[in-house]
């Protein structure tokens, strides 16, 4: 039976526009040849979405918009979205006062832009790069078709080298040619790091995967290489979020205590910079806090504790850093590695057990009850594909009713034949387990080794014979 969880949210209040002495006005002139009497609507990317900053009016029978204000933009990658939900993407740096025209369609090659150089070296990049990845297609379906021919294969693997490089010195040129600004920074963040060649010790037993440990370790150390995260700049962007998630998610082995710790270098880099600081210790502590993968809990516990309940996150109001502290507490006992909270129980027998003096190779722990519809269908399954099958192995199962009336719990037991369990319960609520075990809905699984340590935790019944075939494999 469900029980109300704490769900852990932030929302990122973001400032649109600078302060004090440097704030400055901004002055855009959208023209769209022949769309007349409507609105368009001028956007910026910010963690995978795209929001709204203003909205400029024609006057009438004019195709002239107008996007202004007295304060300057934050600079970023934006949008202008057209009626028809077309839209082009605009970068506005330092230059902010400047006209674009465009026909209602094709954007890229028919989009002009004056008063901003950056804009503009940023549009001639858009357009150099789709005719590139253009040729590329191209030159990829003839690999493709010839790909039994190894001489032809191996030329059009070295065009796509050389399109590369073109590409990359497109870059260089223009990096050189606006340095310090958005467009460098942001250019420069799209770049991959360059794994340099390795070679395996002599002498090495597996020297290609003594290669791939060296390439991969580098990969990773270098991961940001070409990204400065204390430029807040590449936060309106629609690439950056997309970096985060694929390091964190896809890079990185998925062990909490390696995220944890990468997570506490990407966040050194930023504090330097407010907004880049408080970006990434919400986005890291929600990725956390909302991962299906076991044991994460205590990612989000090391983050919670480091930069929320310490002090160090100013913008968390006292409700949220509240409600953490008291979910970080439910937490903290019933991690990965740590020894289960130790409780006595009675049985439905009378019997007394105490879990730290039930000896066993492995000892499954269950919390459940019999009205809850999943337990009618867990308990049933661990009883058969886990118990009828492991119990020659040493394993014990410990459930525990975590209600009080006594006769469904004995009938549920009765039917299903479940007395060489350890069925136990706490009728006067001794033992704390629900706040030890953070049980907040039934049924939930632990898995503990012969220490009581815990090895896994809110494991499905289908799961556990997989856990035990390895465990069982290398124990």
């Amino acid at each position: 039976m469900k029980l109300q969880h704490l769900k852990l949210l932030f929302t990122f209040s973001f400032i649109l526009c600078l302060n004090g002495a440097f704030a400055q006005s901004h002055h855009i002139n959208v023209t769209v040849e022949g769309l007349k009497d409507t609105s368009l609507i001028l956007g910026y990317y910010f963690n995978k979405q795209i929001f709204v900053q203003d909205t400029a009016y024609a006057s009438p029978g004019s195709d002239k918009y107008i996007f202004k204000g007295d304060e300057s933009l934050k600079q970023g990658i934006y949008v202008v979205y057209l009626p028809d939900k077309t839209y082009f993407d605009l970068l506005i740096g330092e230059d902010q006062k400047f006209e674009v025209t465009t026909p209602q369609t094709d954007f890229i090659e028919h989009l002009k832009i004056t008063g901003s150089p950056e804009s503009q070296s940023f549009l001639n990049y858009q357009r150099f790069l789709s005719q590139k990845q253009n040729e590329a297609k191209v030159i990829q379906e003839k690999m493709q078709a010839s790909k039994e021919n190894k001489e032809e294969t191996e030329k059009y693997r070295q065009e796509l080298q050389a399109l590369s490089k073109e590409v990359q010195s497109i870059w260089l040129k223009i990096y050189e040619q606006h340095p310090n600004t958005f467009l460098a920074a942001f250019l420069k963040a799209l770049q991959e790091v360059e794994v340099p060649m390795f070679e395996a010790p002599a002498g090495s037993q597996n020297p290609d995967s003594v290669v791939q440990r060296k390439r991969y370790q580098y990969y990773k150390d270098h991961y940001f290489e070409n990204i400065d995260l204390t430029d807040d700049r590449l936060l309106r962007t629609p690439f950056f979020t997309d970096k985060l998630e694929r390091f964190f998610t896809k890079t990185l082995v998925q062990i909490p205590d390696t995220l944890s710790k990468e997570a506490h270098k990407v966040i050194s880099k930023s504090a330097s910079n407010e907004d880049m600081y408080k970006y990434l210790v919400q986005f890291l502590f929600n990725m956390a806090n909302d991962s299906k993968v076991m044991g994460m809990d205590a990612m989000m516990v090391d983050l919670g504790e480091t930069y929320y309940l310490s002090g160090r996150a100013s913008w968390a109001d006292s409700t949220f850093l509240s409600k953490l502290e008291e979910r970080v507490i439910k937490l903290k006992p019933n991690l990965l590695g740590n020894v289960a909270p130790d409780f006595k129980m009675v049985s439905y027998t009378g019997e007394f057990f105490r879990l730290s003096e039930i000896h066993a190779p492995l000892t499954i722990l269950v919390f459940w009850e019999p009205d809850c519809g999943h337990c009618k269908k867990e308990v049933p399954k661990l009883k058969d594909e886990v118990w009828d099958k492991y119990a020659d192995k040493g394993i014990k199962i410990v459930a525990v009713y975590t209600h009080v009336d006594l006769d469904p719990w004995k009938e549920f037991i009765s039917e299903h034949a479940l007395e060489e369990w350890i069925n136990v319960y706490d009728p006067y609520n001794r033992s704390n387990f629900r706040n030890n075990y953070d049980i907040y809905s039934t049924p939930v699984i632990y898995i503990l080794d012969q220490e009581k340590k815990i090895l896994a935790k809110r494991i499905g019944a289908e799961q556990i014979p997989g856990f035990l075939d390895h465990y069982f494999k290398f124990n």
